[in-house]
C-alpha cells in the first residue's frame, strides 16, 4: 500500500523550532516533487514549500521564506521541513503531498498522494 506519513509535529513556544518528516512507503518518493501544505483553523489549505527531485526548492508561503527549509533524503525515502523562529500564525495541520511530476507544480498540483497530516501548535 502506497502512503505518506508525516511526523514531528507538536506543541512549541514562539521562537522555537520543529522538524517535520514525510516518509513514503510502498513507492519511491524520490521520483516525485513534494510539497508541504498547511491548514490553520478556519482557513483554507495553503502551500508552504516544495522540493523537486533535483532538490531545487521554492516557497509558496511568503511568511516562511526566511524561516523554513525543505530538504530530502532519498536513501530514507523522506522529505523534511525544518521550521525555525516559529510564530503562533504557523499553527495548523501540516500535510505533505507527492506531485505527479518531477518539478514543483505549484500549490494547485496535480498531486497524487497525500499524507494524513501532523499537528503543529505554536503557543506560550
Amino acid at each position: 500500500q502506497s502512503q505518506l506519513v508525516e511526523s514531528g509535529g507538536g506543541l512549541v513556544q514562539p521562537g522555537g523550532s520543529l522538524k517535520l518528516s514525510c516518509e513514503a512507503s510502498g513507492f519511491t518518493l524520490h521520483n516525485s516533487a513534494v510539497t508541504w501544505f498547511r491548514q490553520a483553523p478556519g482557513k483554507e489549505r495553503e502551500g508552504v514549500w516544495c522540493i523537486s527531485i533535483y532538490s531545487t526548492t521554492e516557497y509558496y508561503a511568503e511568511s516562511t521564506k526566511d524561516r523554513f527549509t525543505i530538504s530530502r533524503d532519498n536513501a530514507k525515502n523522506t522529505v523534511y521541513l525544518q521550521m525555525n523562529s516559529l510564530k503562533p500564525e504557523d499553527t495548523g495541520i501540516y500535510y505533505c503531498a507527492a506531485a505527479r511530476g518531477i518539478y514543483c507544480p505549484g500549490p494547485e498540483g496535480p498531486y497524487e498522494r497525500w499524507g494524513q497530516g501532523t499537528q503543529v501548535t505554536v503557543s506560550s
